[in-house]
């Protein structure tokens, strides 16, 4: 199973683009922060993430505002065929109310 989840905060994104098919796809890119449990250790975690959104989620994201924070679910894929670098594909997101 490839399947990843993470509150982050919506950094940056490109103008969308169009595949060949006609499909628009939205890059980003997402900042995440947490405490995170390891060892019986707490342990600050930071990273950012590069992210792209197809199709309906393309669309719904790129009407939110930079700088809001959503519980983003999707899979990892390599950016491209040759590639090792991962990229997260968000297949549905919510924005958190804090």
């Amino acid at each position: 199973m490839n399947q990843f989840q993470c509150v982050a905060t919506f950094a940056e994104r490109d103008a969308v683009r169009y595949t060949p098919a006609g499909i628009p796809i939205l890059s980003a890119k997402l900042l995440h922060s947490s405490q995170q449990l390891e060892a019986g250790i707490q342990r600050l975690v930071e990273f950012e993430i590069s992210a792209i959104a197809a199709g309906k989620m393309c669309e719904r994201l790129d009407r939110e505002e930079l700088g809001a924070v959503f519980h983003f679910t999707g899979f990892l894929a390599r950016r491209n065929r040759n590639s090792r670098s991962l990229v997260f594909h968000i297949t549905e997101f919510e924005n958190i109310q804090y």
